[in-house]
C-alpha cells in the first residue's frame, strides 16, 4: 500500500491535536504493508510514541533502518526512540550512525547529547550540547538541558546563565527563557532574585500570561502578597476562564487568607477542566483551610495511601540481595553533585535518563515486580465518583520513572505531580539512624502545602520508609520528605501511573 502524503499529513495533524488514537487508524495499514515507505514507518512510530507506546514504535524505527540503511533520518529516529526508552548506549551508536550517513542537524546532536549523558560520558555530552546550539542557537529546550547539566555537575550559576543568555541572543523566546532563568535562580536557593526577575519580566512583557502566573507564584513564595494579588488580577483580566489562571488565583487567595474565595476559584476551574490534577490539589488545600467537607473526600489517607513490600524478583535469592544489586546499578546513574534546578529535591541528585525501557536486568525486574502491588492498589481503591477513583480503569501505564539519591541534609520540597494519576516512592536504601531518631527525619509526609498560610497547615500523614517498601498515593496529594542530617544516604525510585 502506497503511503499517501495527504494521509500522513492528516495523521500528523491529528497527533498535534492530541488525537493520536485516530491517527493510528491511518498509519497502521500503511506501516504494516508488505513494503512500507520510509514516511509511513516514520509517521507510525511517531503516533505510537504519542500513545505512550515507545517499545512498539522502536520496532518500526528498526525496520526503517533495515529497509533504508543509507538514511541518516532513519538512524536519527531510531536513536531518539532508544533515548526515550533509556537505552543510552544503543542510542549513542544509532546517532553516530546518523552522523556517518551525512546527517548533521541540531536535533541529532541533542539526541546524541542525551545518549551520552545516559552512559555517563558527561564531558562528551556537554560538547554535543554545544554543537547542537551552534546549529540552533535559539533552541530553548536544549539550552535549558545544557544549563541544567552545568548546574548539576559544577553548581556554576554564571556558566549556566551564560548558556541561557546565548539562547536569547540566538533568537529564543524571551518569555520562555525568563521562566527558565527564574527556575535556575529558585533552584539555587535565591528565591528573592527569581521573584525580582519575574516582576521585571511582567513590566516588560505585561501580556505574557505564563510570566504573570510565575511572577504571582514567586511573590507568594517570598511573602509579597499584595504584589501576588496584583499579578493574579492582571492574569485574570487576560484569561478569566483559563484553568491555569484560576489555579493561580486559588493559590493567591489562599496566601491572602481567603480560603472560601480560593475554593470558589478552584471549583470554577474544575467546572471548566474536571480532570485538572493541579486544581484538585489546590482545591483540597482550600477546602481544608475553609473547613469544607471536600477535603475529606479527596484526602482520605486511610483509603488512598497504600504501602506494599516488594516480593523478591525471580532470579535473586532474597530481597536484600536484589536491593543490593539494584543500588549498585542506580548509584552509577547518579554522577551529579547538585539537584536539578527544576525539580523538588534538594541536596541530592536525580537520574536524567528514562528508566522504563532499560535493558538492565535488575531494573527490568523492578518494573515486573511492581505490577502486582500496583494492581492490588487499584483493586483496593475500587470505583467511585471522587477524582481519584473515577479514573480507575483497572489498567495502567507507567508514565515516567526516575531515581533520587539524597545525601545528608537532603529532602523533597512539598509538591504534587499534576500529570499523574498515582504517584509513588520505592525505597532502595534508607537512612535508618535518621528514621529511628524520633523526629521523622527521612520519612515521607503528606498534606502540607508548599506555601505559608495563617494558620499553617501541617503534615497530617507519614509513612516510614524501609528497604523494599513501595508507597502509592494520589498524584494530586501534597507530599515531601522530612530533612535528615545523619551521615547516610536515601536512594529511591519514583514513577507516575496513569490509567491505561
Amino acid at each position: 500500500m502506497t503511503a499517501s502524503p495527504d494521509v500522513l499529513k492528516k495523521a500528523d495533524t491529528l497527533v498535534g491535536q492530541g488525537r493520536a488514537a485516530e491517527a493510528l487508524a491511518l498509519t497502521q495499514p500503511l506501516a504494516t504493508a508488505a513494503e512500507p515507505t520510509h514516511a509511513a514507518l516514520t509517521s507510525h512510530a511517531v503516533v505510537l510514541k504519542a500513545l505512550r507506546r515507545p517499545q512498539e514504535a522502536l520496532a518500526f524505527n528498526e525496520q526503517a533502518t533495515r529497509r533504508f540503511p543509507a538514511s541518516g533520518v532513519a538512524w536519527h529516529n531510531l536513536a531518539a526512540t532508544l533515548g526515550d526508552l533509556g537505552r543510552g548506549d544503543a542510542a549513542r551508536k544509532a546517532a553516530e550512525e546518523a552522523f556517518r550517513r551525512g546527517l548533521d542537524v541540531s536535533q541529532t546532536w541533542s539526541v546524541y547529547a542525551r545518549a551520552l549523558l545516559a552512559v555517563g560520558a558527561l564531558d562528551e555530552a556537554e560538547r554535543a550540547y554545544r554543537e547542537c546550539l551552534l546549529r540552533a542557537p535559539g533552541e530553548v529546550e536544549v539550552a535549558t538541558e545544557y544549563a541544567n547539566v552545568i548546574w548539576m555537575r559544577r553548581g556554576d550559576m554564571a556558566a549556566a546563565q551564560a548558556v541561557l543568555d546565548g539562547a536569547f541572543h540566538g533568537g529564543a523566546s524571551p518569555a520562555v527563557l525568563l521562566l527558565v532563568k527564574a527556575k535556575l535562580l529558585e533552584g539555587s536557593g535565591d528565591h528573592p532574585a527569581a521573584a525580582r526577575l519575574l516582576a521585571m519580566g511582567v513590566e516588560r512583557m505585561p501580556g505574557e500570561l505564563p510570566v504573570l502566573l510565575a511572577a504571582a507564584q514567586a511573590a507568594v513564595e517570598t511573602g509579597a502578597i499584595a504584589e501576588a494579588e496584583r499579578f493574579a488580577a492582571a492574569a485574570l483580566a487576560l484569561g478569566p476562564d483559563r484553568p491555569e489562571v484560576l489555579n493561580q488565583a486559588t493559590i493567591v487567595e489562599l496566601a491572602a487568607g481567603r480560603p472560601d474565595k480560593a475554593l470558589a476559584a478552584a471549583r470554577r476551574g474544575l467546572a471548566i477542566d474536571p480532570g485538572n490534577q493541579s486544581l484538585w490539589g489546590w482545591a483540597a488545600t482550600a477546602a481544608r483551610a475553609a473547613g469544607d467537607p471536600l477535603y475529606g473526600e479527596v484526602y482520605d489517607y486511610e483509603h488512598m495511601v497504600g504501602a506494599y513490600q516488594l516480593e523478591t524478583p525471580q532470579g535473586w535469592a532474597s530481597l536484600e540481595a536484589y536491593l543490593a544489586e539494584l543500588a549498585t546499578v542506580l548509584r552509577r546513574m547518579h554522577p551529579y553533585d547538585q539537584h536539578p534546578f527544576h525539580q523538588s529535591l534538594r541536596h541530592g541528585s536525580q537520574t536524567m535518563q528514562p528508566l522504563t525501557g532499560t535493558t538492565e536486568p535488575v531494573l527490568q525486574a523492578f518494573f515486573q515486580a511492581i505490577d502486582k502491588p500496583i494492581r492490588e492498589h487499584m483493586a483496593w481503591l475500587g470505583q467511585g465518583t471522587d477524582p481519584l477513583r473515577r479514573r480507575n480503569t483497572g489498567k495502567y501505564l507507567i508514565d515516567g520513572a526516575w531515581s533520587v539519591s539524597l545525601k545528608p541534609g537532603g529532602f523533597h520540597k512539598d509538591h504534587f505531580h499534576p500529570q499523574g494519576w498515582l504517584s509513588s516512592a520505592f525505597y532502595v536504601e534508607t537512612p535508618d539512624q535518621a528514621l529511628d531518631a524520633g523526629d521523622k527525619g527521612g520519612w515521607i509526609r503528606f498534606g502540607q502545602p508548599p506555601i505559608k498560610l495563617d494558620p499553617p497547615l501541617q503534615p497530617e500523614h507519614y509513612v516510614r520508609p524501609q528497604p523494599g517498601r513501595l508507597v502509592l498515593f494520589p498524584s494530586y496529594m501534597w507530599h515531601g520528605t522530612e530533612p535528615f542530617t545523619t551521615d547516610e544516604r536515601r536512594l529511591t525510585i519514583a514513577f507516575d501511573v496513569i490509567p491505561g
